[in-house]
């Protein structure tokens, strides 16, 4: 029998339950970043340093001290700041986990999934200027200093902040304060 062909099994899989989201508007504006070239993680402090009212943070691997520090910043001044961190982040080290959680900023971890290889974060999603943060960067100095990534910030889209925000809290749900 002849496999179907690529066409084909794209519709198949456009049919099936848990397919992909249907598009949305395209609206706002695109900044990037590659690293180790371009400094994404100056991107993404400045993106937590213009919050407003709340930064919603799903982290795969979490070392980079200055985004860290913008978080802590941002909870300091008011800021609503969560973060879930894939469950090995409980025990790394160096892991921010405990930094950020001992500054108040609420901190949990998904042991759920093999691995919660997330590396996103939704930045006043409720205002119209929100700010969805992702791409292959972890928030770790690596990324930025050796390894080849990219940082995506798309700002000015409700209904993408709105579609991360809603991911964000399912993993927040399931996420446990210890793993």
């Amino acid at each position: 029998m002849r496999a179907p062909a690529f066409s084909a099994v794209l519709l198949l899989a456009a049919g099936c339950a848990g397919a992909a989201a249907p598009p949305l508007p395209a609206s706002g504006t695109v900044q990037y970043a590659f690293a180790p070239g371009d400094h994404a993680d100056t991107l993404i402090v400045g993106a937590i340093d213009d919050a407003q009212r709340q930064v919603l943070v799903l982290a795969y691997s979490f070392t980079h001290r200055r985004i860290a520090d913008a978080l802590v910043r941002a909870h300091r001044r008011g800021v609503e700041v969560a973060v879930v961190m894939d469950a090995s982040e409980a025990r790394a080290m160096p892991s921010v986990a405990h930094d950020l959680a001992r500054a108040g900023v609420a901190v949990r971890f998904d042991d759920r999934h093999a691995s919660a290889h997330n590396k996103t974060m939704v930045i006043d999603g409720s205002l119209a200027a929100c700010t969805v943060v992702t791409g292959s960067f972890n928030f770790t100095y690596a990324a930025q200093q050796r390894n080849a990534e990219n940082a995506l910030l798309l700002r000015g889209n409700p209904p993408l902040c709105e579609a991360y925000a809603g991911n964000w809290r399912r993993h927040f749900a399931h996420a446990a304060m210890r793993p």
